[in-house]
């Protein structure tokens, strides 16, 4: 495999305005009424942003992402170890640059992670987010990536067996193990079900 993934086309963007006030008030909660220097600053942004947007029609706009993927038959012969090796990385880099969060079910992370009803509904009526909303996304993201190291390990179900023990009974040999653990086994392996399954349910939500 040999895959070949441009950046994006970066566009021109003037943030004089913006920064000034998240410098003066923070990140949100702007006050509706700008003083001179705040409207002046917001005058200049967009009169240079108009001149921006020309440079980015002509430039940036009309250039697309390259992208190039040479797929070997060898990549195939185990795609889902092939895949969890280049998913897992990346889903550790999102786990660190994300700037945001989308909305997760209560269904799909522990009960103390869930939302209230009421937060519930004042969510989906005007996209207020509850104390929670955030951790519940870092939470299936945690499950995303542990089950993917899981399976880019190649023996992890030898955790859940002891020594092998041979032994001779005339001209036969045979063994077996001093101990196993069938229901950790099966407990590790459901946990590794889920995470995948909350990969492919919240896949269009991997966004940074």
């Amino acid at each position: 495999m040999k895959v070949y993934i441009g950046s994006f086309r970066n566009r021109l963007i003037c943030n004089i305005h913006t920064r000034h006030m998240e410098k003066k008030y923070g990140l949100v909660d702007w006050p509706e009424g700008q003083d001179h220097k705040d409207a002046m600053l917001e005058s200049i942004e967009d009169r240079v942003q108009g001149v921006y947007n020309v440079f980015n029609w002509l430039w940036s706009d009309r250039r697309t992402q390259k992208v190039k993927v040479r797929i070997d038959k060898w990549d195939t012969w185990s795609m889902d170890s092939t895949l969890a090796s280049i998913i897992l990385p990346m889903l550790k880099q999102l786990q660190e640059t994300k700037h945001g969060a989308p909305h997760v079910d209560n269904a799909d992370v522990p009960k103390r992670l869930h939302a209230t009803k009421k937060q519930q509904e004042k969510y989906n009526k005007d996209g207020s987010t509850d104390p929670k909303f955030f951790e519940r996304w870092d939470w299936l993201l945690d499950e995303m990536i542990w089950a993917f190291e899981q399976k880019t390990r190649d023996n992890w179900q030898d955790d859940y067996y002891g020594p092998y023990i041979e032994s001779e009974d005339g001209k036969m040999l045979s063994g077996h193990f001093e101990w196993t653990d069938d229901k950790g086994r099966q407990a590790h392996q459901e946990r590794m079900t889920n995470g995948f399954k909350l990969f492919g349910k919240y896949f269009e939500n991997l966004w940074d």
